[in-house]
């Protein structure tokens, strides 16, 4: 057998307009399924192929998410799978540097953005009795990488999030895992120093970036509906960095 049988599948994606994102909508499109991309700017992808259609929101506001969940229902009329993957990386620097503004502005975008639109969604999951969410977390939130503090609390607080929801979803055919990929080569490397760039890819076994086409198939397969069995786990992309 081949493919992962997600022809119309309708899916949700947000963060879709670059980087990670963008990757897993093209292969989603690619694979059959309807994708609605979910951005602060959809400018760049309003009239891209890999999109259905696309919905403007900012996933840190509670009011923007519930626009944005009536809008993509009154499109799409139900939504199979979630990919909240929207995030920053914000400032790479010591804990002890950041201001309480930026740290706020992480972990209301990587953290309370991926519980607004899971919880936005969940409701009519439940009422069909099936649904697939992957959050793309990070290496970062399993073992931490200095300057980056705020980063690998809320991509840690992801992880944690997920299994709890995994649980109180079952029984039944919701699952909720996580995507935990090294370092990237996306947009969000304009957010850190080359440094710290170099730093995070020699921490990698295999010796090279991660690629967002190797994200997007790994989400592809926890999104499926193969993929029946598993729930409140996490799914590492990591060229042999991960140790747990």
């Amino acid at each position: 057998m081949t493919g992962f049988d997600l022809e119309q599948q309708q899916v949700v994606v947000t963060g879709a307009a670059r980087g990670i994102g963008l990757a897993i909508a093209n292969r989603f499109q690619a694979l059959g399924a309807i994708v609605c991309g979910w951005d602060i700017d959809v400018s760049p992808i309003e009239n891209h192929q890999a999109f259905s259609n696309v919905v403007g929101v900012d996933v840190s506001n509670e009011t923007s998410v519930a626009a944005a969940l009536e809008a993509t229902l009154d499109q799409l009329g139900h939504i199979d799978v979630l990919v909240a993957n929207a995030g920053v990386n914000g400032p790479t620097k010591p804990a002890w540097e950041y201001s309480l503004d930026e740290w706020r502005q992480v972990l209301d975008v990587d953290l309370t953005g991926v519980f607004l639109s899971t919880r936005a969604v969940v409701p009519q999951m439940r009422a069909r009795d099936y649904g697939r969410i992957v959050i793309v977390s990070s290496i970062a939130g399993k073992e931490g990488n200095s300057d980056a503090c705020a980063y690998g609390a809320a991509k840690a607080g992801v992880i944690g999030y997920a299994k709890g929801l995994a649980r109180e979803l079952l029984p039944g055919n919701i699952t909720v895992n996580t995507v935990a990929p090294v370092i990237t080569e996306t947009d969000l490397f304009d957010e850190m120093t080359a440094d710290y760039i170099a730093d995070k890819k020699s921490r990698i076994p295999m010796q090279r970036f991660c690629s967002t086409d190797e994200i997007a198939d790994m989400t592809a397969w926890v999104a499926s509906p193969r993929c029946s069995f598993t729930t409140g786990q996490t799914f590492d992309v990591s060229g042999g960095r991960a140790t747990y």
